[in-house]
């Protein structure tokens, strides 16, 4: 399990004050970067000259309380399913008290930047991921 902590800004918000619906990703997202370079994979790195992309090929979120700006968060990281050429993120959106304020599952494939095609998650990306979650400081 990760934890990322960051705090609601005035332009993750709509009209209303909430947090926009979008931006629930947007959260999700930055806490799977810093994710990823604490698993020791720079996705910078891997986007200008690694051999392979890791594009969000479905994602869900939901809902269950709003947040508003100022509001602290922390995004907790889970893994969910690996497959062959594929892994699942499952984030929960928590406030400081700890309770749940979203959901966020995004599902990652595994492709070769020149061909374009899937291809397995590299090793040393699947036992990151698979141990590495678990021994990660919050």
């Amino acid at each position: 399990m990760y934890i990322y902590h960051t705090s609601i800004k005035l332009h993750d918000t709509d009209a209303a004050g909430l947090l926009f619906f979008a931006n629930q990703f947007k959260l999700a997202h930055d806490a799977y970067e810093t994710f990823f370079n604490a698993l020791g994979f720079n996705l910078g790195k891997m986007i200008q000259s690694g051999t392979f992309v890791l594009p969000i090929v479905h994602a869900d979120a939901d809902f269950t309380a709003p947040l508003f700006v100022g509001d602290r968060v922390g995004i907790r990281i889970h893994l969910g399913k690996v497959g062959r050429s594929s892994f699942t993120l499952l984030y929960d959106i928590l406030r400081e008290t700890g309770e749940t304020v979203g959901r966020v599952k995004t599902v990652h494939v595994a492709i070769d930047k020149q061909t374009r095609e899937k291809i397995e998650l590299p090793e040393r990306l699947k036992m990151a991921l698979m141990t590495g979650g678990e021994s990660l400081p919050e």
